[in-house]
Formats: structure tokens, sequence, C-alpha cells
């Protein structure tokens, strides 16, 4: 079995992939749409990719490929804390620190630590965390600093001179584990069955074309039978402005056949629904596991 996830490795995705899959033959892509792309051609067997951080929201680039090029279902959500290290070299003292690098998300969710420590210091953007911290390693004349991970300081020997600097202390993301759907599982938004152990499930709808109410309607058909959102979220449909498709994540505590009954219900409403999957939820405590 091979799992592609996005990488490097040391990634945050890397460990959420780890802790999923263990020994498992694990491939690191450098992008999240390479990573999808290849499991719909059958690259990889399934891959894992972040979704949503509890900082700074969902990940666009997850859920746009989802929606406009692929035919893959999601089979399981992985929620682990984010705890954010600052990395230097063994050499660089924490005054002698010109720049600090790391992924967007990773510098953002920083953002107060930062302003307070280090008000003058340059902030870089990199494409990901262990390429911040690839970089300090191979760079130590240069006083450079890295936001990443524990696991990152161990791969490339640095030494973490403050620890879980992330602005808020339940720092979380979501990550989803995507398998390339059969044939047959693609007919139906209402034909994914659900278990004793299914969570969540999740929805991409897009509302019948100039219908004054229309995004009443479609919540209305989960409020009356109870069934729980616990996200809905608009995104372009990347035709004309204002055009919009909207995500929405089912509680499934209700029966399937009465959240099937909803979604007959909203597809009889002009509404095109197109069923992600309904999968488990694994919340994890300590990543260092």
């Amino acid at each position: 079995m091979i799992v592609g996830y996005l990488g490097p490795q040391s990634s945050f995705t890397h460990q959420a992939a780890q802790i999923l899959f263990g020994k498992t033959q694990l491939h690191a892509f450098p992008s999240i749409p390479n990573c999808l792309q290849a499991v719909s051609e059958g690259t990889c067997d399934c891959g894992v990719v972040p979704i949503e951080n509890s900082l700074e929201g969902s990940v666009h680039a997850t859920i746009d490929y989802l929606f406009h090029k692929s035919n893959l279902q999601v089979i399981e959500e992985v929620i682990l804390p984010i705890k954010q290290q600052l990395l230097v070299s063994p050499m660089t003292q924490l005054a002698e620190i010109t720049t600090i690098m790391s992924h967007p998300q990773a510098l953002a969710q920083s953002q107060t630590y930062l302003e307070r420590h280090f008000p003058k210091v340059k902030l870089e953007a990199v494409s990901s965390t262990t390429a911040a911290a690839e970089y300090v390693r191979d760079h130590p004349e240069k006083g450079y600093a890295a936001i990443a991970s524990t696991q990152a300081a161990a791969r490339y020997q640095l030494t973490i001179a403050a620890t879980n600097i992330q602005d808020n202390a339940v720092n979380q993301t979501r990550f989803w584990v995507v398998k390339k759907a059969p044939q047959e599982e693609q007919k139906s938004a209402a034909q994914i069955e659900t278990g004793a152990n299914i969570a969540k499930q999740t929805l991409l709808v897009t509302l019948p074309s100039n219908q004054p109410g229309a995004l009443h309607q479609i919540l209305a058909a989960f409020g009356w039978r109870k069934i729980g959102l616990s996200k809905i979220e608009s995104r372009p449909l990347k035709t004309h402005l204002g055009e919009y498709f909207f995500v929405i994540d089912l509680v499934c505590e209700q029966s399937s056949r009465l959240i099937a009954n909803a979604l007959e219900e909203i597809t009889l409403l002009g509404a095109t629904v197109r069923n992600l999957g309904a999968y488990p939820v694994t919340t994890i405590t300590d990543s260092s596991r």
C-alpha cells in the first residue's frame, strides 16, 4: 500500500500520515494538487492532506481540487495538535537572528510571539516548515531561524530556541484521508452508507441559479430533521463573480436513512450535491506518539 501526503518529511501532514498508517510506504508530494492527482490516477492508494486549521481556517487548495478536478472521497479524518517551535543552528544565539523563515500559515499562527519578541526581524515565507528547517541547517552562518516542529528539529539537528510559540494553545489542524471513489459510488449523493463509527459527512453543494431563498431551503432540509451541521462555507465556482458552491459538514448523529432523505430533498429543490463521503474522526492529543 502506498500513501501519498503533502511533504516533505517531518511536516505536520507527514506526522498525521505516520500516526494513521505507521510503517506503510509513505510518499511525499510537493503540493496538495500533486498528492491528490496521484491518488486520482492510481499512483497512490490513498492520500493525506490538510483541510482546515483552527487559527487560519480552511485549506482552499484541498477543497477546490476535490470540487473541480477529482473523483476522490474522504474515508477518514484526523485532528492533530499543532505546536510550533523556534529552531536555530546550534551556533546561533537569539540576539543574532536576522530572518525567521517558515510556511505562511506557521508564521501567521505565531504572529503574536513574533511581534513581541522579534518585531524588527525579517519574516520570510517558504514552501513548508521543514524546508525552512533544512535551509537553517544548511546556512548556519546566516543567523536564520525557522518555525517548525519538534520532529523537524531532530531531523535537521537544530536547537529549539523557544517552545510552543503558536498564538493559541489549542491550535489544531484537520487532515483528510482520501481515496479514489469506485464508479458505482459516484452515481448518487445518498449512496455512501454510514456506520457505527461514522462521525461526519461532507457535501459540496451548488445552488440552483438565481433562486431567492435557495440556501435557506437547503439548510431547512437539515434543520427540521435535526441533522447538525458543524461547518458551512462558500467557495467561488470560478465561473462568474458572485457564483459559489458550499462546503457543508454534517454531524452524523441521526440515522443514515434520515440523512439520505435530506440529500434527496435538496436535490429535488434543484441543488447539485457531491457527497465527499461519511467518515470517522480521530483526535490526537499527543502528536509525539
